[in-house]
């Protein structure tokens, strides 16, 4: 499983990516692609910041979101996928924004990713789609896990940010996961020993490590 700290290029980042070929990667959205600088030995997918705009409760920008996909398209190494904009934890929303953006990110020719929201069921992923992201609300989030991951071969889960969940989606044979949790405080040196134990393969008491930020 590849782990995907959100937006975020620090040296740990960069000593993991090189000390565990394919399991660091980027998830790299809109606001963040003038600061990143893409590297061949770190895997990287684009997001579309629906849900930082969301949280924060702005406007999401179109525009940002096209710039950032002809950045992408100008680099020699290509993503992963691409997360077709979503409207969180709305179904009938996201479904018709599949509808207005999933033709014209086919441009593109990267693997489609489609965000399932709250109420949805494995029938609402659309047929064309190449990765089911699992969005939503947090609540949802972990209780559908599973489901996806039975009905589909490629699944990425958002916002994973403890040890405990890292282990949950590793062991349901989850593709990949991000976090923005992992790496954004320095001053707590507990984080990094965490995600070394993990991609090492090292379990504990997974109860004693947990910093869910969602």
């Amino acid at each position: 499983m590849i782990l995907m700290p959100s937006n975020n290029s620090s040296a740990e980042v960069h000593y993991l990516a090189g000390r565990f070929p394919n399991r660091i990667g980027w998830l790299i959205g809109p606001t963040a692609r003038n600061k990143s600088k893409l590297r061949p030995w770190i895997h990287y997918a684009l997001d579309n910041d629906a849900f930082s705009a969301w949280s924060k409760g702005t406007e999401w920008s179109e525009s940002e979101w096209v710039a950032m996909l002809n950045w992408a398209k100008l680099n020699a190494q290509k993503p992963k996928w691409a997360i077709v904009p979503d409207v969180v934890a709305d179904k009938q929303k996201t479904l018709e924004n599949w509808k207005r953006y999933s033709g014209y990110l086919k441009s593109y020719k990267w693997p489609l990713a489609f965000a399932v929201q709250d109420g949805m069921t494995p029938d609402d992923v659309p047929s064309d789609a190449n990765v089911v992201f699992v969005g939503g609300s947090t609540a949802w989030k972990w209780s559908t896990a599973a489901m996806w991951s039975k009905y589909f071969k490629r699944v990425h889960v958002g916002r994973v940010n403890s040890v405990s969940k890292l282990w949950y989606c590793q062991d349901l044979g989850i593709e990949s996961v991000d976090g923005t949790g992992w790496f954004r405080d320095p001053s707590d040196e507990s984080k990094f020993p965490a995600v070394l134990d993990w991609l090492s393969g090292l379990r504990y008491n997974q109860n004693q490590m947990s910093f869910e930020m969602e």
